[in-house]
């Protein structure tokens, strides 16, 4: 080859990796057609554990304009409050908020849990260069840190909070059961994988009397956490432009919480 071929093929290599490739940024942007400023959804709360199955306290999500450090945002917020025999036996009182931007990017995540006897506080802080994330996540239980660490990695990467918002604005025109979406999952210190599996379209009745037809989808994540990490978690999201979550249910080491919508308003349509 000669040398002027060379130098043309270099220069074409440093176009092609300058100019041409996506930025991360731009990979990990989503519109946002499900959910606005306003909308707030309450859950009654169900606790599973062995013989034990009884309605266990009240949950809600909400979501407001937020300005997070000078940028426009969504504020997340779920609130899981248990009572009753359920409190009594095992106690859950966990406040999560997520900040995301109007492009659906996790921006910040902090939750405050306190879970039968411990105390959990948890914070994980996002920046976006051109080709990575660098996430701060910090952990103490107790009032003693567990972890304060960053992980960085060159794939979006979600919250518990920031992955449902995910979710709620996913395609899922053309799946049939069995078909499943990737997605990256910060747990703790480590980012883990997770895959949203479509498992088709049914009529499922709320708590508010309403009948709906609803998407339903169930999470893998391959983190120890979950008993059951092939359906760690399962949703029935609303098979409309609101893509309202009417039935969460989580699968933890120690039992089962399902949610199920009350009432819900401030909706997109």
């Amino acid at each position: 080859m000669k040398k002027r071929d060379i130098t043309g093929a270099v220069l074409l290599l440093l176009v092609l990796l300058t100019v041409h490739r996506p930025h991360l940024n731009a990979q990990c942007s989503l519109e946002n057609t499900a959910f606005v400023n306003g909308e707030e959804i309450q859950y009654d709360l169900y606790f599973n554990y062995g013989i034990l199955n009884a309605r266990a306290g009240k949950g809600s999500l909400s979501v407001t304009d937020a300005n997070y450090r000078g940028q426009n945002a969504y504020k997340l917020v779920m609130l899981l409050n248990t009572s009753g025999l359920a409190d009594n036996l095992y106690t859950v009182q966990d406040t999560l908020t997520s900040y995301v931007d109007k492009e659906l990017r996790p921006l910040l995540f902090t939750k405050e849990a306190l879970e039968g006897k411990d105390y959990t506080v948890e914070r994980q802080s996002y920046s976006y260069e051109r080709d990575e994330i660098n996430i701060r996540t910090i952990r103490h239980r107790n009032g003693e840190e567990k972890f304060d660490e960053v992980v960085v990695t060159d794939q979006c990467t979600y919250d518990y909070l920031s992955v449902l918002a995910y979710v709620r604005n996913l395609d899922f025109k053309g799946m049939k059961p069995g078909d499943k979406k990737y997605i990256r999952f910060i747990s703790g210190k480590r980012p883990v994988n997770m895959y949203v599996n479509y498992l088709g379209v049914s009529n499922m009745k709320a708590n508010d009397g309403n009948t709906y037809e609803v998407i339903n989808i169930s999470m893998t994540i391959l983190d120890d956490a979950f008993t059951n990490q092939k359906e760690a978690i399962k949703a029935s999201l609303t098979n409309n432009v609101n893509r309202v979550p009417v039935v969460i249910i989580t699968y933890l080491k120690f039992g089962t919480v399902k949610a199920v919508l009350n009432t819900v308003s401030g909706l997109k349509k």
